[in-house]
């Protein structure tokens, strides 16, 4: 016998529920939808506040009062970067951001690896703890807390002296470039600095990458008989560029924008004017 079979009745769908559905059956809109806010608030936080900074740039300040004065418009702060003491500040900071990345990426790499690769179970939450600590503090308290390690009569000067190596010491602060009166005053002291500061910027990105590479990887490749270097530079390395990039783009940024930042405060109080 043949039955007939009739359709459901279909409650009427709410608008909670139609949006539902167009999400689900369009996933670029609900991939824009996602990704509004942070573009929003980086295009109006981040963006807007450089744009504004570009703005005030044409304007001239009033050496008396110090109050941007936006009566006219002048290209006088322009032509001020071109003068040879602002090129060489100018420089300086991004010599210094190409060290700190390089260091930073030397030094975070193998704490990484170990991380990703060897770490399980509380000691990993241990050392994910140990990187993230010093982010707990603001990055003034590290600043004054490195002034009194650095100083002459600092932590680092007495260890020196009692292991009878003050003669290394001096023998640093002597050097052109990176010497000075102290560690605190040297160009050496402010690489110390930013690399501790932006080290775990680093680690963790490389960190992240290190772990999503298959371990299937790894052991084909030491199955065809590469070496642990050969494994190294055409397997993990190049599957841990990303994090290195991200890392890298984190630390280079965040030195001249913290220089910018504090660099008047650190003038007055650290002493290290000439250092950055």
């Amino acid at each position: 016998m043949n039955t007939l079979a009739l359709p459901l009745p279909v409650g009427r769908a709410g608008p909670l529920r139609r949006l539902s559905d167009l999400l689900y059956t369009r996933r670029g809109l609900a991939l824009g939808v996602l990704l509004v806010p942070p573009l929003l608030w980086f295009g109006v936080v981040y963006l807007g506040s450089l744009l504004a900074l570009l703005a005030n740039s044409f304007f001239s300040l009033d050496e008396f009062s110090g109050v941007v004065d936006r009566s006219t418009l002048s290209l006088a702060n322009f032509r001020e970067m071109l003068q040879p003491a602002n090129v060489d500040v100018v420089l300086r900071t991004v010599g210094m951001a190409v060290a700190v990345t390089l260091a930073c990426t030397a030094i975070a790499f193998p704490i990484a690896y170990y991380m990703a690769r060897y770490a399980r179970g509380p000691q990993k939450a241990l050392l994910y703890i140990a990187v993230m600590l010093p982010l707990w503090s603001s990055y003034l308290v590290r600043l004054y807390a490195w002034k009194l390690l650095l100083a002459k009569e600092g932590a680092i000067s007495w260890v020196l002296a009692e292991l009878h190596l003050s003669w290394l010491l001096d023998a640093l602060l002597a050097t052109p470039g990176i010497g000075g009166n102290s560690l605190s005053f040297s160009r050496l002291g402010t690489f110390i600095v930013f690399v501790y500061m932006w080290l775990p910027f680093m680690i963790l990105p490389i960190q992240a990458a290190i772990e999503r590479i298959p371990g299937s990887l790894l052991e084909a490749s030491s199955d065809l008989g590469a070496r642990g270097g050969t494994t190294f530079w055409k397997v993990i390395f190049p599957l841990a560029m990303p994090g290195i990039a991200a890392g890298s783009i984190f630390t280079f940024s965040l030195v001249p924008i913290v220089v910018i930042g504090i660099y008047l405060w650190i003038a007055k109080r650290l002493g290290a004017f000439d250092a950055l």
